[in-house]
């Protein structure tokens, strides 16, 4: 890629070297686009987004907060945070916490979180509506390389959460959250089925309810 005066194709991975990616992300143009780079490419994501991905979204926030609140775990999530180790990886998940005794490690007034300084977070989600076998490909990998603990993906159409422990360059399913100790995924399923048919003040009043057990 030599001319970025040429409109960049978006929502698919394009090759690239860095300086052509913070060029392009750094542009007026894509001021409320979504960037990730991995492995040499990018990928630009440009709003709008969906009121069937916006929702979900939001659920997954409330769910995962709340039951921190409960259990008395120390958390602080972003919501399309940019996490960036400069030079080989850029990304912005749709959530992110950092969790238990890293609740705190990201000042107030930073930015761009330089992973070069600070650790990545202890949780990613991304929310899958059109972009689920990018979410379970490269987005996984790239992940894995920041070295998250832990990854999940919100499977919009299908609705269906689909959880990673993340160790050692590597990953593995699971059925209970590691970083969220007693979180079942079958429980957060649940809540987005339920989502379906009843609104989110309902959803999240069952939740609680369930997280108080």
């Amino acid at each position: 890629m030599t001319n970025l005066q040429t409109k960049i194709q978006t929502d698919t991975w394009v090759a690239a070297t860095w300086d052509e990616y913070i060029q392009l992300i750094e542009n007026p143009a894509y001021e409320k686009a979504k960037g990730y780079y991995y492995n040499r490419k990018m990928r630009i994501e440009m709003p709008p987004v969906s009121s069937d991905h916006a929702r979900d979204h939001t659920i997954v926030i409330l769910a995962a907060s709340n039951y921190a609140a409960i259990k008395g775990i120390p958390m602080n999530g972003n919501d399309n945070c940019t996490y960036r180790k400069t030079g080989f990886n850029d990304a912005q998940p749709d959530v992110s916490y950092y969790i238990g005794e890293n609740a705190d490690v990201i000042p107030w007034g930073t930015s761009i979180i330089n992973l070069d300084n600070y650790p990545p977070p202890n949780l990613v989600i991304e929310v899958a509506n059109t972009s689920l076998a990018d979410d379970k490909g490269e987005k996984h990998l790239l992940y894995e390389e920041l070295g998250v603990d832990e990854y999940w993906i919100i499977d919009v159409q299908n609705v269906q959460v689909i959880a990673f422990a993340v160790a050692n360059g590597g990953s593995r399913k699971i059925t209970q959250s590691q970083v969220l100790p007693g979180l079942q995924i079958s429980l957060l399923e649940e809540a987005f089925r339920r989502s379906r048919q009843m609104n989110q003040s309902q959803v999240i009043a069952w939740l609680l309810s369930q997280f108080q057990q």
